[in-house]
């Protein structure tokens, strides 16, 4: 059954009187990121190659219609990644506040709430690199890095599928679920090695139906990038599924 629009502006008018928000950043009332903090975030102005150490930054190409930027998406080091390139709005080690907004999205106490704030983050991103995203997500889809099972119970959500459905709001492209799932249990990736977490994902993840995803571009969405080994696996996954180009998008990436 579906609702008006009303229906959800009045259920949000309800949750904020009853249960208001906090700035993560200034414990002002009124929304977990206020503008003043959302501020102070290093939101890139730049795109960068997929090199997990030192990722340089890219080069745009003009072409084809007013206003349309072209950006190759790897250097010269990390051609023999999968990922066909990568948008980060923010880099992660920078700022205490980065590292909290990232955090509360994923552990208690759960605010997934903060999908709204930082897919705006996002598309501040793809403003101020220039990034015209009519021509960058034409005849694309979105698609969340899954999660296990049981972490997602234990959740009750799936912070890239929160993320994701909030970007396909904004940027009016269709997101698809349910279809790339994880069905290995795997370790903790935080205190792997690269190649530790490379071996930890092999297998992790699976297709479940390929004729959904044929000649498809598709952006895997997830919030953070440290090796890119998670989108990698994926990309993997996808790319013998049949998806014609896959990139990634994320709030922030370390390196």
């Amino acid at each position: 059954m579906t609702y008006p629009k009303y229906v959800d502006k009045v259920k949000d008018f309800l949750l904020e009187l009853f249960f208001p928000s906090f700035c993560l950043g200034c414990q002002q009332e009124g929304s977990f990121l206020c503008a003043d903090c959302q501020a102070t975030l290093e939101i890139s102005e730049y795109d960068y190659c997929l090199c997990s150490k030192n990722p340089i930054r890219l080069s745009p190409t003009e072409g084809g219609e007013a206003g349309r930027r072209l950006v190759t998406g790897k250097c010269g080091k990390c051609q023999d990644k999968k990922l066909s390139g990568l948008y980060a709005a923010l880099p992660y080690q920078e700022k205490f506040l980065t590292r909290k907004l990232i955090y509360q999205f994923k552990y208690e106490p759960y605010i997934k709430g903060l999908a709204k704030n930082l897919a705006e983050i996002f598309i501040e991103h793809m403003a101020l690199s220039g990034n015209n995203t009519a021509t960058i997500f034409k005849d694309s889809v979105l698609m969340p890095i899954p999660l296990e099972i049981h972490k997602q119970k234990d959740r009750g959500y799936n912070q890239a599928e929160k993320l994701a459905k909030e970007l396909s709001g904004k940027l009016k492209i269709p997101v698809i679920t349910n279809n790339l799932v994880k069905i290995k249990k795997t370790e903790s990736q935080m205190k792997l090695s690269k190649i530790e977490r490379e071996k930890n994902l092999m297998g992790a993840f699976l297709v479940k139906n390929a004729k959904e995803l044929k000649n498809k571009k598709i952006f895997l969405v997830d919030d953070v990038y440290t090796t890119g080994s998670t989108m990698e696996e994926c990309t993997r996954v996808l790319r013998d599924a049949g998806a014609k180009q896959i990139w990634g998008i994320v709030i922030a990436r370390e390196g």
